[in-house]
């Protein structure tokens, strides 16, 4: 409402805010720059993970380097394919959770919604940590400043991905393009060079303490494994993508399959060629950079793409665990607010959930990778167990044409990454993956707790059936005044038009004040009658609202209305008195009537 200063203006047509329609959704080239950071970024990590394996049976051990790369760039595929078909199956997102409640039934669907949150929250603390160790190995000064880094960054994809996930996409597709540029002219310059041109780093011996046999195979397998961390992030983020967001999500899903199956091969035929192995205070794709480019600027150019995009290959996770948590939301089994979207579109409590998660995770370890990554890569593989499975189920229900090939393709892809996750949770159990086995069981229990509670609630409120028909009982409408003035004739306006009797209530501290109110009020003789309360304590909130509890114990409906003076702008609105926010809040929590702001509005 306006008191006459502010005059209303027929309203033209209004232009979208920022972020509303078709353009607030991913393309094919944003959904890979904001959805697959994550996986892309691993082969900085990948394949120096499989060579610190293999080195411990001694660096001849590096020749089943290629042979591993070439199954764990198989699985790749298979998961890609596979993932594709869940794009199709389940195009409002969700990935395995999808998959397993539609297919697996519940408990399933559960432990699968547990794993996807434990390995986003994860992710977030695994990038922006490994981004800040790298950083410092630039810059030294850095060192004793790891979590202050890792904090300071995970406020700033915060609030880029707080304005909606397609600007974050804008903002991340220029780095995206610079790494995957490096790192494929790290490859083929590499490949065309005879030897290496230039060492960096420390030498480092590696005698032979293990053979290499099918358990140290395994092993180097499945650590591998975690370059196929973020491949679910498309199928999770769906209802992210433009129309026609299946085609464009598989797309992407595809692109990504493409590009990382052959940086992945490239860089393990490096590292087999140049006979790379680990060397101190530099990582193995920092040697391979040196080795194609010397150690000149585009050396140090090429390292601090690197770490950007390790860092902000968190983005994964804010583009994939808030879509997620809508879907449990909308599926009772987490608070519904989580479901709700703002106008950009941008599931908000879900981005804030997890870098709060993510935050309390980089505390706890101070922004230490090492402790970190004992417990990453677990989730993701049951993740990808539960999907394949689930589809295997579903072709085999619904055999539709062509449904055995595809089955079968599931059935191998559940098989690997079954095994990668048995290997990789034996060798890394204790660890800290005995963390992550605690935890999983923990969230399936919160999740069936508030699908317990949403239950009792559709049971008390009778969602399910037919409410019995409305009864028009006798209203009365309280009004709470300090003075006669505007307010009070817009306010006197709104609750005659509400209620069949209207009662004003006012408050003084002061027997003079009271009696200029009850003059001023018979000389305006509005007609309803008006109820002065006197209060040597000098609080003017907590006696109306026993007046009101008073009042409301008879047999009828009452109404609190409350007018509230507010400026046109925003910066005289902290000198207006804010005793109406304050009186509705205690009405609501203290009583079942109900409340009503009027606002007012001033030409201020």
């Amino acid at each position: 409402m306006t008191l006459g200063l502010a005059p209303k203006k027929p309203h033209p047509k209004v232009p979208r805010r920022h972020g509303e329609g078709g353009k607030s959704h991913l393309t094919v080239l944003q959904g890979l720059a904001a959805l697959s950071l994550d996986a892309l970024s691993s082969v900085a990590y990948g394949p120096e993970a499989i060579v610190v394996v293999l080195v411990t049976a001694g660096s001849g051990a590096l020749t089943a380097m290629l042979p591993i790369t070439l199954v764990i760039a198989g699985l790749l595929a298979v998961l890609v394919v596979s993932y594709r078909q869940v794009i199709a199956v389940h195009p409002d997102g969700g990935g395995a959770y999808a998959v397993a409640k539609k297919d697996l039934g519940r408990t399933v669907s559960l432990m699968a919604a547990a794993s996807l949150i434990i390995d986003y929250v994860l992710t977030v603390a695994v990038s922006l940590a490994a981004g800040a160790a790298s950083l410092a190995s630039a810059f030294p000064v850095l060192s004793d400043h790891l979590l202050a880094v890792c904090l300071i960054a995970l406020f700033l994809l915060t609030v880029v991905n707080l304005r909606g996930i397609a600007d974050s996409a804008r903002v991340l597709m220029l780095p995206t393009v610079l790494f995957i540029v490096s790192v494929i002219g790290v490859i083929v310059v590499g490949l065309f060079r005879a030897h290496p041109a230039a060492t960096v780093g420390t030498s480092q011996s590696f005698p032979a303490v293990e053979a290499l046999g099918v358990l140290l195979v395994l092993k180097a397998f499945s650590a591998g494994c975690s370059a196929l961390t973020g491949v679910e992030a498309i199928a999770n983020a769906v209802p992210m993508f433009r129309q026609p967001r299946v085609k464009r999500a598989q797309h992407t899903e595809l692109m990504l399959g493409l590009l990382l199956g052959a940086m992945l091969i490239g860089l393990s035929l490096l590292i087999r060629r140049h006979h790379v192995v680990p060397r101190g205070g530099v990582t193995l794709l920092a040697q391979l950079t040196a080795g194609a480019f010397g150690t000149g600027w585009p050396y140090y150019a090429i390292s601090l793409i690197v770490t950007l995009v390790l860092g902000i290959a968190a983005n994964t996770s804010f583009g994939g665990l808030p879509v997620l948590m809508s879907v449990l939301a909308k599926d009772d089994r987490l608070p519904h607010l989580f479901a709700l979207r703002s106008e950009r579109p941008v599931h908000r409590w879900g981005v804030v959930a997890l870098a709060v998660l993510a935050g309390v995770m980089l505390v706890v370890v101070s922004a230490d990778t090492q402790r970190l990554i004992p417990l990453f890569a677990i989730g993701v593989f049951v993740g990808f167990t539960i999907s394949q499975i689930g589809l295997v189920r579903h072709w085999s229900m619904q055999r539709p044409d062509g449904w055995l090939p595809r089955a079968l393709v599931n059935g191998v892809g559940a098989v690997l990454t079954g095994v990668a996750g048995i290997v990789l949770l034996a060798t890394k159990f204790l660890a800290g993956a005995w963390i992550a086995v605690l935890t999983v069981p923990l969230l399936m229990l919160l999740f069936s707790r508030i699908e317990r509670y949403y239950t009792r609630v559709r049971d008390q409120l009778g969602w399910d059936g037919t409410p019995p028909r409305p009864t028009r009982t006798h209203s009365l409408v309280i009004v709470p005044l300090g003075r006669v003035d505007m307010v009070a004739a817009a306010a006197l306006n709104a609750a005659s038009s509400l209620g069949d009797e209207v009662v004003v209530v006012a408050v003084f501290d002061d027997r003079t004040k009271a009696d200029a109110m009850r003059a001023d009020w018979a000389r305006w003789n509005p007609g309803p009658r008006l109820d002065i309360i006197d209060s040597p304590q000098h609080s003017l909130v907590h006696p109306v609202i026993g007046y009101v509890e008073q009042l409301a114990r008879n047999d009828r409906q009452v109404a609190v209305l409350i007018p509230q003076a507010e400026p046109l702008h925003g910066r005289y609105r902290i000198l207006q008195n804010q005793r109406g926010i304050l009186m509705a809040g205690l009405l609501s929590s203290r009583t079942d009537v109900v409340v009503c702001l009027l606002k007012l509005q001033l030409n201020l």
